[in-house]
């Protein structure tokens, strides 16, 4: 695992979970510290019509702000941006949030396939990327094309995950991505993001 490479600025981290995924991210948000210096993006499958109070939610565990990504804002460290429910959340250059209604991918909308795949795209080998619980494959070819940019790839444990298909299926397709329990994911992000101030 390269996450002490100290050569490599690695400030955006990517993340994206289905059903089962909830109860990590609230952990993880809850461990980052309020000086946690990258930006955190965020697609959790939601209904389309389901009410949009997952940023407030997470917002109670976390020292981050959290809040809904807008259409034509920046990027920004220390902040956490979830996509809005029935909108893709996606990155283009120069680092700025594009909200997109297009087709369906993986039966869903957000996918994390949109947001890995654009993250990777516009800053390459400074991005993170972290699959959570989930069914289906979604979020699997995103974090292969963060690996190919020179990002890292992890996962939540499979056995740990209630759903663990989207783990799995990221597993199988980069051949093996570091695997993290719900404790370790924020220690983990921390010393990936950190380390090359070490």
């Amino acid at each position: 695992m390269d996450a002490t490479n100290t050569h490599v600025l690695r400030d955006v981290v990517v993340i994206a979970g289905s059903r089962g995924a909830t109860e990590a991210l609230r952990h993880l948000l809850a461990k980052l510290p309020a000086d946690f210096s990258a930006a955190v993006l965020i697609v959790i499958h939601t209904l389309p019509s389901g009410p949009d109070y997952m940023a407030s939610v997470l917002g109670r565990y976390s020292t981050l702000p959290v809040g809904y990504g807008e259409e034509g804002e920046p990027v920004l460290p220390g902040r956490v941006y979830l996509a809005p429910p029935d909108r893709h959340l996606e990155i283009v250059s120069p680092g700025i949030i594009h909200l997109d209604d297009g087709p369906k991918l993986h039966l869903a909308r957000p996918a994390a396939d949109r947001l890995f795949t654009t993250a990777a795209e516009v800053f390459r080998e400074r991005v993170i990327s972290l699959v959570l619980s989930g069914g289906d494959s979604d979020g699997a070819e995103g974090a292969v094309a963060v690996k190919n940019a020179g990002g890292l790839s992890f996962v939540q444990r499979p056995e740990e995950a209630p759903v663990p298909s989207m783990p799995i299926e990221t597993m199988r397709k980069t051949i093996l991505s570091p695997q993290l329990s719900a404790e370790e994911m924020a220690d983990a992000l921390i010393k990936a993001v950190g380390s090359v101030h070490s």
